[in-house]
């Protein structure tokens, strides 16, 4: 059962259109006040271009913006998410790193495009590239295009007949390990963690060993029991709790909406009792 957070309640896992969400940083601010939001972590996939213009939107504000991302990973074919949060959102080394990811999804995404025309289903590269925005391109963006093209009838017939692993217009993507996204978030002086844990809890402990700071304890679907376990494994790993909605637009499921999630006020403050002094901010 989701409860609701109250007033200057805490969610540190949202997306904005700069990855796949469908809300620009100052539209998902406003929101984030308007819901009675204290905390907004924006933890956008492999991008950190929407931080900046929300601490523009939130200064001011008693919104607390708190910089994040959430990188893709793979270890031994399990792709796990790596959440970075109080990062620094001009690390030099970050923002190289996740430009050269972006480019890498780019070309997979013109790759799909060209399998999808050999298959008998031109699309315009241009109208992918308008759909995805100032996001990054991914197969999302490419199942829209199949549907405004009248080449399938919903999202899901496109990745279920195409853009699925194995389907015919799929192609692999590079994927970080989750100790290379680890280092980088570590170096731009943030805290790592595990985003929805509960189904690769098998990889805990490799992910402990090589580093990782936190995990995702509150998370849209956890039932209490869920959620006190999670919470006993990260004690017994001496990890930081985080959680948050998963926020990506207006559209999504109830539990996915803004302060949906509870989130104790102790896991931000475990997070910043947790970035390295070094790097503490003011």
């Amino acid at each position: 059962m989701t409860a609701r957070a109250g007033a200057g309640s805490v969610d540190l896992h949202v997306h904005t259109l700069f990855s796949d969400g469908t809300l620009t940083p100052h539209e998902l601010v406003a929101r984030a006040m308007r819901e009675g939001l204290g905390v907004l972590g924006i933890t956008d996939h492999d991008t950190v271009e929407g931080v900046p213009e929300a601490l523009t939107a939130a200064k001011g504000t008693p919104l607390r913006i708190v910089p994040g991302v959430e990188i893709s990973t793979d270890m031994d074919g399990c792709e796990l998410h790596i959440l970075g949060y109080l990062i620094d959102p001009y690390h030099h080394d970050l923002l190289d790193a996740l430009a050269q990811f972006r480019q890498q999804r780019l070309d997979r995404a013109l790759q799909m495009v060209d399998r999808l025309k050999d298959l008998g289903l031109p699309l315009s590269w241009e109208r992918v590239l308008d759909l995805a925005g100032e996001g990054v391109v991914g197969r999302p963006h490419i199942a829209r295009a199949l549907q405004e093209a009248g080449y399938v009838n919903s999202l899901q017939e496109a990745f279920e007949e195409y853009l699925n692993q194995e389907r015919p217009a799929y192609v692999s993507r590079y994927k970080m390990t989750p100790a290379q996204a680890m280092e980088l978030i570590h170096q731009a002086g943030g805290v790592s963690a595990l985003a929805h844990p509960w189904s690769v809890l098998s990889t805990l402990p490799d992910l402990v060993r090589v580093g990782l700071r936190g995990l995702e304890v509150y998370y849209p679907g956890y039932s209490p029991a869920v959620t006190t376990e999670l919470r006993q494994l990260a004690r017994q790993h001496h990890l930081v709790c985080t959680g948050g909605s998963d926020f990506h637009s207006p559209d999504d499921r109830p539990e996915n909406q803004l302060g949906q999630i509870f989130v104790p006020r102790s896991c931000l403050e475990a997070l910043d009792a947790a970035k390295p002094p070094a790097c503490a901010t003011a």
